[in-house]
């Protein structure tokens, strides 16, 4: 069961101070509740992460001089690229997205534009800001929206307002009406009106015309998607619904009014730019094969419409221009049929730091079962014991689980730590589907019980490769 990182103190210590905190010891340290071995990639993230609060610091005049210290990683599947740049990001409650490099094409050619992946950033930055402020008011929120999920539930006669906002209302009349708001007040907090149906206004994302275009324009560089958004008169639509939904409708309504919009949109462009994180994977898809026939256009022309981004430059998105000079990449590529030399030399060296991530051994597997935080055993115990069923591994099933995954890896394609998963559902493939039926028990597996359940198919090949 995945257990949270360190987070940030509520209203005792500003963000960046706690960023500032971590020491890269103490980064690898929160790296190593998650990620078994890979010391190497883990210091070099420490240190890029540190490096980039340190120019942070610096004056102005020399802080532009500082190029980010971004990374090229270099390893087979399955062994911790993604995670080690992911939970570097959620340590660090920093924006971060992860995209893949062959989705990429040239300008000019059928594809996703590069920038895009900013603007993604820049998109997923604002929620974040926007779901913190969303947090603050939340209790607020709740309170307005209980008012008006009452008015629903209790509307006054037609043609008249509220006796509650009535002054020309008998007093008789508001104490009665009072008393019974209150009442209904109680009853909604009971679960008395669960099953009762209300009205809502929903505003409506989009509109037609926008649907007529869809997402072919969603990479154009003027924003021209969102333009025509914006000029388009904002529609709502009343939906039925019952009670406990439209409570959380109303919540989310009376939140986003409280919230200043326009200061979510500055810190998420000021985060974006001073702490976003860029996971650029398959970077060796793009990379340039020696001896290869015919025009290259997905392979170079992207590193050189990527080069600029990566350099800093200023990108339009629709909160407004967005700076990448201190937004981190880190790129990840398996280089099996290509190598980091095959990338053009401007592309190489905007990633100084280069970390190669070992290949996973029977000995890392059994830790990954069971050392990390959410480790994968730890995680299916918690599963069958939503249907009270206790399991339990013995500690020869965890190392004959590790050797099977090694063995298969060792024999068809070697897809890393992503086989031990594969391994433990066939093997409680049975245990997961009648769990509803033996509740209570207690279900222990060892060695013998898993080589009864998988030998066979670990034993023949051609059956493993299509199985496991």
């Amino acid at each position: 069961m995945e257990t949270s990182v360190t987070a940030i103190p509520e209203q005792q210590v500003s963000r960046d101070d706690f960023i500032a905190s971590l020491t890269p010891k103490e980064i690898v340290g929160e790296l190593d509740k998650f990620i078994v071995g890979q010391n190497k990639a883990k210091r070099a993230v420490a240190i890029a992460l540190r490096n980039r609060w340190r120019s942070q610091q610096l004056h102005e005049d020399i802080r532009d001089e500082v190029a980010p210290k971004n990374i090229l990683m270099i390893g087979p599947t399955g062994v911790g690229k993604t995670e080690i740049a992911r939970r570097l990001a959620k340590l660090t409650n920093s924006p971060f997205i992860k995209v893949e490099a062959s989705k990429y094409t040239e300008v000019g050619y059928v594809g996703r534009d590069v920038e895009s992946m900013v603007r993604d950033l820049v998109e997923l930055s604002k929620n974040m800001v926007k779901e913190e402020m969303e947090k603050d008011v939340r209790e607020k929120a709740r309170a307005l929206a209980e008012e008006k999920l009452i008015d629903l539930l209790l509307p006054p006669p037609p043609g008249q307002s509220r006796p509650k906002d009535d002054p020309d209302a008998d007093a008789l009349g508001k104490q009665h009406y009072d008393s019974t708001r209150e009442k209904f007040a109680a009853y909604i907090k009971d679960g008395r009106f669960d099953e009762r149906m209300v009205e809502v206004d929903i505003l409506e994302n989009s509109s037609p015309a926008m649907e007529v275009f869809g997402g072919g324009m969603e990479d154009m560089g003027s924003n021209i998607k969102d333009m025509l958004g914006s000029l388009m008169p904002k529609k709502s639509k009343t939906k039925k619904m019952k009670v406990p939904d439209a409570f959380k409708v109303l919540c989310r309504q009376e939140a986003d009014k409280l919230i200043d919009h326009d200061k979510a949109t500055q810190e998420a462009l000021e985060r974006t730019e001073k702490s976003g994180i860029i996971f650029i994977d398959e970077i060796d898809k793009i990379a340039g094969r020696q001896g290869t026939q015919g025009p290259d256009v997905s392979r170079e022309g992207v590193q050189r419409d990527l080069l600029p981004i990566v350099e800093g430059s200023s990108i339009n998105t629709r909160y407004g221009i967005v700076k990448t000079d201190h937004i981190l990449f880190v790129a990840a590529g398996a280089f099996h049929s290509s190598k980091p030399s095959d990338l053009i030399p401007e592309f190489q060296g905007r990633f100084p730091i280069r970390v190669e991530l070992d290949s996973l051994t029977q000995e890392d597997f059994v830790r990954i079962l069971t050392e990390p935080d959410n480790a994968l055993i730890k995680q299916y115990i918690a599963l069958l014991n939503t249907e009270k069923v206790t399991l339990e591994f013995t500690d020869d099933a965890v190392q004959e689980i590790a050797q099977m995954s090694a063995t298969v890896n060792t024999r068809t394609e070697n897809i890393g730590a992503r086989r031990l998963q594969t391994v433990i559902e066939k093997l409680l493939e049975d245990i997961s589907f009648e769990a509803p039926d033996l509740s209570g028990q207690t279900i222990i597996l060892d060695a013998e019980k898993v080589r009864k359940k998988l030998d066979n198919i670990i034993q023949n090949e051609d059956l493993s490769r299509y199985i496991l």
